[in-house]
């Protein structure tokens, strides 16, 4: 039985706030074509960090001082390809309410709310504490 479009669009909220709470345990659940997608991208970073190794032994024996910068430039981005995941669609955060209905927060929206409410945007990790501080002494022991 499909899932209908309000249904898939909460389940993909509910990844998302997923990936943004515990990337860790996010990314155990990766599905196998997504691991699948990574495997390929570490193998092609290493053929071309390979090369690109093969390009400096040869400019070694040649004497031609281009093709090692060439073939150092294809081992760093090859290395650099093999380590970095693919991009995808950032998480977009929100909050749920007692009714199930989710709230999106973007950027522009919690930067506007903070600097409504006098605070200014705080980005630190300090001040993270702070705000988590400050909210547990208001909500109280329990």
């Amino acid at each position: 039985m499909p899932l209908s479009e309000h249904e898939q669009r909460v389940l993909e909220q509910m990844e998302q706030a997923l990936y943004a709470e515990d990337p860790r345990f996010a990314t155990s659940l990766v599905g196998k074509s997504e691991a699948r997608a990574r495997r390929r991208r570490a193998a092609l970073g290493l053929l071309i960090a390979i090369a690109g190794l093969g390009m400096v032994v040869l400019a070694v024996t040649s004497g031609q001082i281009w093709v090692g910068g060439l073939g150092f430039a294809a081992m760093v981005f090859g290395g650099v390809w093999a380590m970095t995941s693919p991009r995808t669609k950032g998480a977009t955060l929100g909050t749920v309410d007692a009714k199930g209905n989710v709230t999106l927060h973007t950027k522009a929206t919690d930067a506007s709310r903070k600097q409504a409410s006098g605070k200014g945007p705080k980005s630190g990790l300090m001040d993270r504490f702070e705000e988590r501080w400050d909210k547990r002494r208001d909500e109280g022991p329990f």
